[in-house]
């Protein structure tokens, strides 16, 4: 059974409120008990040989296989491996993260959590981005508007707070939007691509939207051949047409003015084009949970895929990477 269908219960799975939370997080063998129990939620399994039972327990954590031997622990290949960092700061990190409505930027986190460094902070959120997106989540479905916007970025590094003056460029972006009838929308997808051709789009659609799914676009020629690929296609012609184009799709113009302010307001506009994808990956992640009346909750999936992701180095954020599929 997938965990993630499963229903986790406020006040045993996970603290209600910011009092619950630190009596339930007050050490780290606290911390590193729950990560357990999230890790592995019907007892050890060995991540060698993959045979499940009790570990022997020694000393710094280190949790050993009886079958096999093999030595491991709680973090080991998570988002937390190799941290200095103490999990109590990490948990902190994710409870406040998923209670502010609008993010965080890592100079206010690094504020509120006291951390001695920016980068330390920054770090935190871009491996709790990376955990943001689940493998193997259900696709889109029903009725979704696709289209494309550019998004301004600065060249800026992060941490770089001095006066010079930044360059911004232009970056491509794609959306996927579910339309809920008679109004509303659902669950969205974004992915960064470089142009607006058939070989980005396409893929996009089919990785994103499920098949027989009624797309509505504009009037452009990658979309054409849609209904080969086993889609509805429903094309909107923008030019010389007297509707307007956030009339005739409302949903992705909606969540592109959306990203806009989010990154204007929470990160004040300093993301560079190497790091867009991780705020695409979040926005997605706090957008498709709007509606969650449970913020504890929220803690609770980003944890239960932080120790299901596997960890990321300074050098892989910071160095441009190809989008994983």
């Amino acid at each position: 059974m997938d965990i993630h269908t499963l229903s986790p219960i406020a006040g045993k799975d996970y603290p209600q409120n910011w009092n619950a939370f630190l009596d339930w997080f007050s050490t780290e063998d606290a911390c590193l008990a729950y990560l357990e129990k999230l890790r592995w939620p019907e007892g050890f399994v060995c991540p060698s040989c993959a045979l499940a039972g009790k570990p022997h327990r020694a000393n710094r954590g280190r949790l050993i296989c009886r079958h096999c031997r093999y030595q491991s622990s709680v973090t080991a290949g998570t988002i937390f491996s190799k941290t200095r960092t103490p999990l109590r700061v990490w948990l902190a990190a994710a409870w406040y993260l998923t209670n502010q409505k609008q993010g965080v930027s890592a100079l206010g986190l690094q504020r509120v959590l006291g951390l001695g460094s920016y980068q330390t902070a920054w770090m935190i959120l871009h491996r709790y981005r990376r955990a943001m997106i689940r493998p193997g989540r259900e696709k889109l479905h029903g009725l979704v508007e696709v289209d494309e916007t550019y998004l301004d970025m600065t060249d800026g590094r992060p941490g770089d707070r001095s006066k010079r003056k930044s360059h911004t460029q232009r970056v491509l972006i794609i959306l996927a939007v579910e339309i809920k009838e008679p109004q509303g929308f659902g669950r969205i997808r974004l992915r960064r691509i470089d142009d607006d051709t058939k070989g980005n789009v396409l893929p996009f659609i089919q990785n994103s939207i499920e098949t027989g799914s009624h797309v509505r676009t504009d009037g452009a020629g990658m979309y054409v051949k849609l209904h080969e690929l086993g889609y509805q296609h429903d094309r909107k012609v923008m030019l010389g047409s007297e509707t307007p184009a956030h009339t005739s799709m409302p949903g992705v113009h909606r969540v592109a003015s959306l990203i806009k302010r989010w990154l204007l307001g929470t990160h004040h506009g300093a993301v560079r084009p190497e790091q867009l994808d991780a705020y695409l990956d979040e926005f997605v992640f706090r957008f498709n949970r709007r509606s969650s009346r449970s913020r504890g909750m929220l803690f609770y999936r980003l944890l239960q895929q932080a120790v299901a992701t596997e960890p990321v180095t300074y050098e892989n954020v910071v160095v441009r990477k190809a989008k994983e599929e």
